[in-house]
């Protein structure tokens, strides 16, 4: 065994994978990614003591953030970006450390002689010694499975508010509170004093801080860019040349657009960009021409014939092939080696995207994939505004099933499932989704019921928080105080870190019921499960036939 990593859907053969990563990344990065988060929890410890004695650093919470970001699946493979954040950590933790001992010192009137975890002491100045020291502190170190189940479940967990955080710290607004408890959480999972019950509380602390924090960046991107609005959305292509822009970050999206007004060369999105065709902002650009591809993992053969370069601002990146490999750019926290890097913007100062512009003149139009158009733009404002529709809709007998189908798409052949279940379901039946799980089935022709669309696309993942609000705003209409009353099934497909993070929320709010699937995540071990399913109800996705008649009876 060179690796250890279980944290996406995709883990071989459901339990670890041990030699190289499924999704591409070597053992190398792997084994990197672990001390660097091994750091984080050392950074974490100190700042945690910090706090308790009125010390706090500004620096810290962001740069776990970002960090933790960097760690999640298909986002960072490349081992000279996170040999670099490494030293930035000694940097960090070396700082907070300093500040503490001083502070106790102060305060206690003599040094600190307590016990500190090996996270808050170890250091190396050789960066050969990083690649060793990554592959002894696997996650199997710990030794009691259920203890590491719940750690890792909270440290998934706590990934996913961190590339929330830091989609909204981008655009400029934050919440201390967020910050803390990423610290926090970091800090408890190296505790060897907290008992299960102890995590399993975080993990409940966990969920409601996503729901916080899908709020703020619910508020950051509607702030900047205005509510998404219903939208028929171009799937077809123009005639110039494009550049392909897939990932999360809208900001980067907003100054690519400025960029490339007036050159000639058309913007496209892809994947989880593709809800910012809905965003008031984005259409005044009449070069914005609209979504091109589908899911993420269809990479490999939709940007060969974009024919144009593409630019990763956040996950997912497959490894590129090296007949386009030269066209891919990176920017933000994605890394991957031999590929071209945009660096972040200056304060005061947009990125300058000119290289991949000049690029891109020089690139054939994009091939055709497909034509016509797709709706997206459902998000809370938009959905809410016809409430009163929605609801007498309802209270009529015309939609009789809500069915939350959001999370993430990927490669496995089970994953038709969803397919089937949204071809399945009957014609009363309304599917609200978020995410990339939509490619499975945003493009079948399912009509509408009395001019409401059987498919509702809220937006990216972090917009679930809109299929949230869309549910407390109906339990408030229909005045039920559990929104379990509610004519609302969930129908989750998930794949990496931040559909942890979204799972956790819906638990926090109390959501019971809820199908899972393509599997259940690896890092559960059986204990924490029969937790889960004990006190939330949660269950495998099962056969379609049968899901579909439990899901249409509320069960």
């Amino acid at each position: 065994m060179s690796m250890f990593c279980y944290q996406c859907q995709e883990t071989a053969k459901n339990q670890g994978c041990t030699i190289r990563g499924v999704c591409g990344k070597t053992d190398e990065v792997s084994n990197l990614q672990d001390l660097l988060i091994y750091l984080l929890k050392g950074i974490s410890v100190y700042a945690v003591k910090a706090k308790e004695l009125g010390i706090s650093d500004e620096e810290i919470g962001p740069f776990v953030a970002e960090s933790l970001f960097a760690t999640i699946t298909n986002v960072n493979f490349d081992p000279e970006r996170i040999e670099k954040r490494i030293k930035e950590a000694f940097v960090i933790r070396e700082g907070i450390k300093n500040r503490f001992l001083e502070a106790y010192r102060a305060e206690k009137g003599e040094d600190f002689s307590g016990e500190l975890p090996e996270m808050c002491t170890w250091y190396s100045d050789d960066v050969k010694e990083y690649y060793l020291k990554g592959a002894e502190i696997s996650i199997l170190s710990t030794e009691d499975e259920d203890i590491r189940s719940l750690r890792e479940l909270l440290t998934y967990g706590l990934k996913g508010i961190a590339a929330y955080t830091e989609h909204a710290y981008i655009l400029e607004v934050k919440d201390d509170e967020v910050f803390d408890f990423l610290v926090e959480g970091l800090a408890a999972t190296t505790d060897e004093s907290l008992t299960a019950d102890d995590l399993v509380g975080l993990v409940m602390k966990c969920g409601e801080v996503a729901v916080k924090t899908m709020a703020l960046l619910d508020k950051a991107n509607t702030g900047a860019y205005g509510n998404p609005e219903p939208t028929q959305i171009n799937i077809g292509v123009n005639d110039r040349p494009g550049i392909l822009i897939s990932g999360h970050d809208l900001k980067d999206l907003e100054e690519l657009l400025e960029q490339t007004e007036g050159t000639g060369v058309d913007v496209y999105t892809h994947g989880e960009m593709f809800p910012a065709n809905a965003y008031p902002a984005f259409k005044k650009y009449d070069h914005f021409v609209g979504n091109y591809g589908n899911a993420w993992w269809r990479q490999d053969k939709e940007f060969e014939k974009f024919n144009g370069p593409i630019l990763m601002t956040t996950n997912c990146l497959v490894p590129p092939k090296d007949s386009y490999k030269d066209r891919v750019y990176t920017t933000g926290v994605v890394g991957f080696p031999g590929v071209k890097y945009i660096p972040d913007r200056k304060p005061g100062e947009q990125k300058d995207f000119s290289e991949i512009i000049e690029h891109a003149k020089k690139c054939a139009p994009p091939e055709e994939l497909e034509s016509g158009t797709i709706p997206g733009g459902f998000a809370h404002e938009a959905v809410m505004s016809v409430a009163d529709k929605v609801v007498e809709t309802v209270k009529a007998g015309k939609i009789k099933r809500f069915v939350v189908m959001a999370g993430c798409d990927g490669r496995h052949k089970t994953r038709e499932y969803y397919t089937k279940v949204a071809e399945e379901l009957p014609e009363d039946a309304v599917i609200l989704t978020a995410g990339c799980a939509k490619y499975r089935y945003n493009k079948l022709d399912l009509g509408d019921i009395e001019g409401i669309p059987r498919i509702l696309d809220a937006g990216q993942c972090n917009d679930s928080y809109s299929l949230v609000v869309i549910a407390q705003k109906l339990a408030e209409v229909f005045g039920v105080e559990d929104i379990n009353e509610l004519p609302i099934s969930y129908d989750i497909a998930w794949y990496e870190q931040k559909a942890v993070a979204v799972l956790l929320a819906l638990l926090y709010l109390g959501v019971k019921g809820i199908r899972l699937g393509p599997t259940l995540p690896a890092f559960i071990s059986p204990n924490i499960l029969k937790v889960l399913v004990e006190k939330f109800d949660i269950k495998p996705i099962g056969n379609v036939e049968d899901d579909v008649k439990a899901i249409m009876a509320g069960e």
